[in-house]
């Protein structure tokens, strides 16, 4: 693959909308967080603000490979710490915390629900579908506008992406070997590209 192909798939990466976002304060800080994270080549997962142990900023961001080294968390820290500083975009004192989205990570964007089809989630929506807020079931790839999830033997649930309070995969045994799999591949690629 030659470099503008690599960079034309980034770019694409790094521009797909997060169907899923944020609201209030969260929503405040993804905005500043962004476009500095796609700057540097990752997406933002998510942005979570807690009360645990003062106030906590979790920002989950991830690689177009669907990881995030602990060097990667300290390159975004560096990058976003000073436009914090200056936004201040929480009115106290926080701790800023960067993280992968982890194996059972949340689905924000249509991608995520094409890529971990035949994967367990736990979908909430807005409002009520057929008198149910909340699924469980088998992801089955995306349909328009939707996700495709297998909740009993039956039948497929469509459920409207943009409509999703939240969904996550749900931890399992087979995402489990999964995550292993992909870990080794990538150890054994930055062997290979070490040696070169």
């Amino acid at each position: 693959m030659d470099d503008r192909s690599s960079n034309f798939e980034r770019t694409e990466f790094v521009q797909e909308p997060r169907l899923i976002t944020d609201p209030g304060r969260a929503a405040r800080v993804a905005a500043l967080a962004e476009p500095v994270l796609a700057g540097l080549g990752y997406r933002l997962v998510r942005v979570r603000i807690s009360g645990f142990a003062g106030h906590t900023v979790q920002i989950m961001a991830e690689r177009p490979d669907g990881t995030m080294s602990i060097e990667d968390c300290e390159t975004v820290s560096r990058a976003l710490s000073p436009i914090f500083d200056v936004a201040d975009p929480i009115e106290s004192s926080y701790r800023l915390e960067i993280s992968s989205p982890g194996i059972d990570r949340p689905l924000v964007r249509r991608s995520d629900f094409e890529r971990y089809a035949g994967h367990i989630a736990q979908i909430e929506m807005q409002v009520p579908i057929d008198g149910r807020k909340r699924f469980r079931g088998e992801l089955h790839g995306t349909e328009g506008e939707c996700a495709r999830i297998r909740c009993d033997a039956a039948q497929d649930a469509l459920l409207r992406i943009d409509d999703m309070v939240e969904a996550r995969l749900v931890l399992t045994d087979a995402l489990i070997s999964e995550a292993l799999r992909k870990s080794k591949q990538n150890q054994r690629k930055e062997t290979d590209d070490g040696d070169r």
